[in-house]
């Protein structure tokens, strides 16, 4: 099982954020991590953090994060659809895969933070499902995009006429996309249709229910179910021992994940790998050194 760190929060000690993100994630592909994502939002959400703390746009911040890493896989987790136009998008991350050498995944999603969306004016559509086949319908035409001397693509949604896109992505096909959500009858069918990876949160029985839904979808659409990796997001605080956990969570006043001691860490990632995860991506609240240090201690017990 691979290991993977995700960043909700801005709030570094250097007076300089951007000096605070990119210290962190040399220190993350140092320690031999696969993945590092950050949030694709214009403020902070209630669940990480305040709405007035710092926070940076997340595909500009990746492009210079791909200049001072070598190796680890980047992303964000996830792209809403209404934030940009979808050829527009496609664009971006094809730049960004040419500046990172290949290290790009599109992380991509319906959105659902509607007070974000009327503070910066995009267009929020109430119904999830059309959330949902709006996302399904600019992954098409992205891929068209990447994938295509000239893309033409007429939807619902979208549309792009002819239109080029050089040059084109360093992976091939294409950068994997990522689908990040868990909703049983579409979204996981979206990610059947269309996806290249899947992402939500749950318990290891949780997350083993969805990958069972996921497989039927697959076996719908005549997709092969192993062709789409396999990621569940771990929200997650660890201290070496019981004693020290009290203290950690009650300082930790908006978390609203795990409070884990090494050994309880050990138990709850076995469960995750036992449940066929392929890669756990770890959301670390606050950015908190000592969970990232003990994290990378305790992932080499899952190398394969």
């Amino acid at each position: 099982m691979k290991f993977g760190i995700h960043s909700p929060s801005f709030v570094y000690n250097e007076s300089n954020i951007f000096d605070g993100i990119k210290n962190k994630v040399i220190k993350i592909e140092q320690h031999g991590f696969d993945w590092f994502s950050v949030m694709d939002h214009m403020l902070q959400i209630p669940v990480h953090g305040l709405p007035e703390e710092p926070f940076m746009e997340s595909w500009t911040l990746l492009s210079a994060l791909a200049v001072v890493t070598d190796h680890i896989r980047l992303s964000t987790l996830v792209t809403s659809t209404s934030y940009r136009n979808p050829a527009l998008l496609a664009k971006m991350v094809t730049n960004l895969d040419l500046i990172s050498k290949g290290r790009i995944t599109l992380g991509i999603g319906a959105g659902w933070y509607e007070d974000e969306y009327k503070q910066y004016g995009f267009k929020f559509l109430p119904k999830p499902a059309e959330r949902i086949y709006r996302l399904e319908e600019a992954v098409r035409l992205i891929k068209e995009m990447w994938t295509q001397e000239r893309a033409t693509f007429h939807g619902k949604y979208f549309h792009v006429e002819n239109a080029i896109l050089e040059p084109k992505p360093i992976q091939k096909p294409h950068p994997p996309v990522l689908i990040g959500g868990a909703g049983e009858q579409l979204t996981l069918r979206t990610v059947a249709r269309v996806g290249n990876m899947c992402n939500f949160i749950g318990s290891p029985d949780e997350v083993k229910k969805k990958f069972e839904v996921l497989n039927q979808h697959c076996v719908n659409e005549r997709r092969d179910y192993n062709e789409i990796e396999r990621t569940v997001l771990c929200n997650i605080l660890i201290v070496k021992d019981e004693s020290a956990l009290k203290s950690k969570l009650e300082k930790a006043n908006l978390f609203k994940g795990r409070g884990l001691t090494v050994e309880s860490a050990k138990k709850l990632f076995a469960e995750y790998q036992s449940a066929s995860v392929q890669m756990l991506i770890c959301s670390i609240y606050q950015n908190d050194v000592e969970t990232l240090e003990l994290l990378a201690e305790i992932k080499e017990n899952f190398k394969k």
